[in-house]
């Protein structure tokens, strides 16, 4: 009998610490264990080792405190000029108040991602489409200002909203390419009159300097010749004419002639009176 008693204790003895073993629960760092005893909120346990007494403490979770990512997007929103847009976000969030977690609200990561969904509709409806495209960094911190004052209640904290990519209609994105290509042109155009413009005034003004300097000029000349004769391409014939042109000088100087002195009457025989001519003999 004694025999047989022996090893029954041992296997009650051994359900009995299998029992009381099982309440141990190994947390990580960065882990975080809600307790409730006998349907009481009593505490966090962790890091490290922490025992639940069994069939009395129950945990419903496990929270992170580490950083984490929740994505959203919103198909077929309505923008402020009524364009319809879908746009693709990411934000990062943090539990910062665990108790708020736990007690405040049934599950705190699919309500973040819920008030962030229905918030972006919101902003996205008070914005323009060109406000979207190029302010997309203004956009983010709106919404993150308004989500982390809804989840604020039960204790986590947006830290920041990025817009990663917004989708527009094919049509509207024709337009917009065409709009771009026109105005491209336009300021390829503006800039080449500009340039234009620009370069008439200053070869007025380098027209003036030679005038005033005929060196200036001379030496402008020679460039131009050595310039044409450097090019190796094309064979360049050019007549040079015996005198340098100058400016300011008249047509007939520019080729080598110049202008003849007028002659003046001679003033001997200016004064000589002209002879009668005789009749001739009979």
């Amino acid at each position: 009998m004694v025999d047989l008693l022996t090893p029954i204790l041992a296997f009650v003895a051994i359900l009995v610490a299998v029992f009381f073993l099982s309440g141990i629960r190994v947390l990580r760092e960065w882990e975080r264990m809600p307790v409730l005893r006998l349907g009481r909120y009593v505490g966090l346990r962790g890091p490290g080792i922490a025992y639940l007494v069994p069939l009395i403490d129950r945990t419903p979770l496990r929270i992170s405190t580490r950083l984490d990512t929740i994505e959203f997007r919103t198909e077929s929103t309505l923008t402020k000029d009524n364009v319809p847009v879908n746009v693709d976000s990411v934000m990062y969030m943090k539990p910062v108040d665990l108790e708020k977690a736990v007690l405040q609200v049934e599950n705190y990561y699919q309500a973040t991602q819920l008030a962030a969904q229905t918030t972006l509709r919101e902003v996205i409806g008070k914005v323009s489409l060109n406000d979207l495209l190029a302010e997309r960094e203004k956009v983010g911190a709106h919404l993150r200002e308004i989500i982390d004052e809804k989840t604020e209640a039960w204790g986590i904290k947006a830290t920041a909203v990025e817009v990663r990519d917004v989708i527009i209609p094919g049509s509207l994105q024709d337009a917009m390419s065409r709009q771009a290509q026109a105005e491209r042109e336009r300021i390829a155009r503006v800039t080449l009159a500009t340039a234009e413009f620009e370069a008439s005034q200053k070869m007025i003004e380098a027209a003036k300097n030679y005038e005033n300097s005929k060196e200036g000029l001379r030496l402008r000349w020679m460039n131009i010749l050595y310039e044409l004769g450097q090019q190796s391409v094309t064979n360049t014939i050019m007549l040079v004419p015996s005198s340098i042109p100058e400016a300011g000088w008249p047509p007939v100087g520019m080729y080598g002639f110049k202008e003849l002195p007028k002659s003046k009457p001679d003033e001997k025989h200016a004064k000589t009176p002209l002879l009668k001519s005789e009749p001739p003999p009979e």
